[in-house]
C-alpha cells in the first residue's frame, strides 16, 4: 500500500483555549471564541481533534526539543531558549527518514547548537531566532534581570503594522513550503515526504496587517476576568510580573485590548497561510495521500491571571492545538482525553509505517489508539526550568487534575475539568487532601529535583563560558544558512530549453 505523505504545520504561542475547534460554543464558563479560523475550524471538522493537549514545557525551544525527540527536557537537556540539542538524540525526522521519507522543514524549530539539521534532509530557511547560547538562563543570579528578557513593549506597541520581521519570515516559509510541494510533485517517483512548516506567528510582538486587524472590532474583543492583585498571586507568577518588568505598572485597558485585537489577527493570519498551503495539496493532486498535523509548541496567556506570554503550566500557557487529517483512515472525532506533543514522535513514526526502538528512551506515547477511536492513555508530565524559575517547576495532568511540583514553591492543584479558569487552586482543601498527597508523593518519586537541578546549574555555567568565549575574536555562526545553487535554477544554457519547460510545468503536457 502507498505510504502517506505527511504535512505538519505548527504555529507558535497559540493558545488552544482561545480557538474555536477548541471551544466551539459558548458554556457557564467560557463564551464562544470570536476568532476567525474558516480553514482550520475545516480541517478540524474531518480530522480528529484534541481537545486536551498539552507541550511538554511552556517555552519556545525546550517544548520543540521534546516535541521532535518524543524525550521530557530533563532527559536531554532542554533546559532553556539556549540549551544544546544534541546531535544523537533521535528525532521523528531521524526515524522517518529511515523509513525512506524525504524530510525536510521549512520555518522555526529553536534548534541551538552546531547541528541545525536534527534528520531533516532539507532546511528551505534559516531560523528566525539565534542558535548561540546567548538566551541561556542563570539561576547563580535569580534577582538579575538580563537585558534580552521579554519586556512589555510588545503590548504597549501593540496595534496594525504594514512589515515586521516576523511577517518576513513567515512568507518566506510558507513560499519555500509550497515550492518544495511543487517541486515533490514534478519529479519522477514517489517516495513520500515530510514536511514540517513551522510558523512564528501569532507569537509576540502583537502587531499583524490591517487587513487581519480588520476582521476584528474592539467590541469583540474579551478583556481579562477576575485578574487576581499581585500580592494574591502564586510565587511564580510573581516572578514572572517582574521577569518581563510587569509589577506594579498596571497596563492600560486599550493596549490590553489591542494587544488581543493583534492577536486574534495573527491568529487569522496563521489560517490564511494553512488555507495556502492546503490549496496548495489540492492543486497539486497531493490532498488524498496526505496527513496533515496542526500543533503549537505553547499558549499564550494574554492578559489572563495579569500574566502575558508563556513561561507558567496555566491553561493559556500550556494548553495547544492539535488536530490530526487523514483522508479516508480516520474517522472525525473529539478526543477529551490529555495527551501532550511528545506524543506526536510515536505517532507519526506509526502512521509511516514503522516502530520506535524499544531499547532507546522515550516518554511519549502513540496517539494511534485515539486515532482510531479505540481509546489511549490519560496523561501529561511537563518540566520547566527556564526565564522566571529558581528551580525545576514540573507538572502533571492525569483526569480532572492538574497539580504543579516544585520543591521551591508551594504546590498547585486544580480541578481543570470544573475550574478550566483554574481560579479555585485546591491544594490546601481538606476534602481534596487525599488527591493532593498522592501526586506529591507521585512527583516526588518520580523526579530527582537535587539532581536536576544540579545538571541545570552546571549547563548554564558551561554555556555561560562557551558563548562569551565565542563572542571574542572571529565569529563563526551557527545559525542554519540554505544553499541555493543558481545554476540549476530556472533557465540555463547547459539544460535543454524545451526539456526544462516540460519538466517545470505541471501538470506535464503531453509530448507533441
Amino acid at each position: 500500500m502507498k505510504r502517506k505523505n505527511i504535512l505538519f504545520i505548527m504555529a507558535d504561542q497559540m493558545a488552544a483555549p482561545m480557538l474555536p475547534f477548541h471551544a466551539p460554543s459558548a458554556s457557564p464558563t467560557q463564551a464562544a471564541s470570536p476568532l476567525k479560523l474558516p480553514n482550520l475550524s475545516r480541517l478540524a471538522a474531518t480530522g480528529v481533534v484534541f481537545e486536551s493537549a498539552y507541550c511538554n514545557s511552556p517555552l519556545c525551544a525546550p517544548s520543540r526539543f521534546t516535541l521532535v525527540s518524543g524525550q521530557l527536557p530533563s532527559r536531554i537537556g532542554a533546559y532553556d531558549n539556549a540549551a544544546d540539542f544534541p546531535a544523537d538524540v533521535p528525532t521523528y525526522a531521524h526515524y522517518l527518514r529511515r523509513l525512506g521519507y524525504r524530510t525536510a522543514l521549512s520555518g522555526k524549530m529553536h534548534f541551538c547548537g552546531p547541528d541545525q539539521l536534527h534528520g531533516y534532509e532539507e532546511r528551505l530557511t534559516s531560523d528566525i531566532y539565534p542558535a548561540d547560547y546567548g538566551w541561556a538562563v542563570n539561576w547563580d543570579e535569580p534577582h538579575v534581570r538580563p537585558s534580552w528578557y521579554h519586556n512589555m513593549s510588545s503590548v504597549l506597541q501593540a496595534g496594525p503594522c504594514v512589515r515586521t520581521n516576523q511577517l518576513d519570515f513567515d512568507e518566506e516559509v510558507v513560499f519555500k513550503a509550497q515550492q518544495y510541494l511543487f517541486d515533490h510533485i514534478r519529479e519522477d517517483g514517489d517516495q513520500p515526504f515530510c514536511l514540517t512548516v513551522s510558523m512564528t506567528h501569532p507569537h509576540d510582538p502583537y502587531t499583524i496587517p490591517r487587513p487581519f486587524w480588520d476582521l476584528y472590532r474592539d467590541e469583540d474583543i474579551p478583556l481579562p476576568r477576575d485578574v487576581p492583585a499581585e500580592a494574591e498571586q502564586d510565587p511564580h507568577s510573581q516572578r514572572l510580573l517582574k521577569v518581563y518588568d510587569l509589577w506594579d505598572k498596571p497596563l492600560p485597558e486599550q493596549k490590553i485590548r489591542d494587544a488581543r485585537r493583534a492577536y486574534f489577527g495573527a491568529c487569522s493570519y496563521i489560517d490564511s497561510n494553512v488555507g495556502k498551503l492546503l490549496q496548495t495539496l489540492e492543486d497539486c493532486g497531493l490532498a488524498d495521500d496526505t496527513i496533515v498535523v496542526f500543533s503549537g509548541d505553547h499558549g499564550d496567556m494574554l492578559g489572563e491571571r495579569g500574566l502575558w506570554y508563556k513561561m507558567h503550566w496555566f491553561e493559556m500557557s500550556a494548553r495547544v492545538p492539535l488536530l490530526i487529517c487523514a483522508p479516508g483512515q480516520f474517522a472525525p472525532g473529539r478526543v477529551s482525553a490529555s495527551v501532550s506533543t511528545a506524543d506526536l514522535l510515536p505517532t507519526l513514526v506509526e502512521l509511516a509505517g514503522g516502530s520506535v526502538e524499544a531499547h532507546l528512551p522515550l516518554d511519549g506515547r502513540s496517539l494511534l489508539g485515539h486515532l482510531q477511536g479505540q481509546g489511549g492513555h490519560d496523561e501529561v508530565f511537563g518540566e520547566y526550568m527556564a526565564e522566571g524559575t529558581v528551580g525545576p517547576l514540573m507538572m502533571i495532568r492525569r483526569g480532572p487534575w492538574k497539580f504543579i511540583y516544585s520543591e521551591d514553591d508551594p504546590c498547585l492543584l486544580f480541578d481543570v475539568l470544573s475550574d478550566p479558569l483554574e481560579r479555585r487552586e485546591l491544594s490546601q482543601c481538606a476534602e481534596h487532601g487525599e488527591v493532593f498527597s498522592a501526586f506529591l508523593a507521585e512527583a516526588r518519586a518520580k523526579w530527582d529535583v537535587a539532581h536536576i537541578r544540579e545538571q541545570v546549574l552546571a549547563s548554564q555555567r558551561r554555556r555561560r563560558l562557551v558563548f562569551e568565549a565565542l563572542t571574542c575574536g572571529k565569529l563563526k555562526s551557527w545559525d542554519h544558512q540554505p544553499l541555493v545553487d543558481a545554476s540549476q535554477q530556472y533557465m540555463r544554457n547547459h539544460i535543454d530549453l524545451d526539456d526544462l519547460e516540460r519538466k517545470a510545468r505541471y501538470p506535464h503536457p503531453a509530448n507533441n
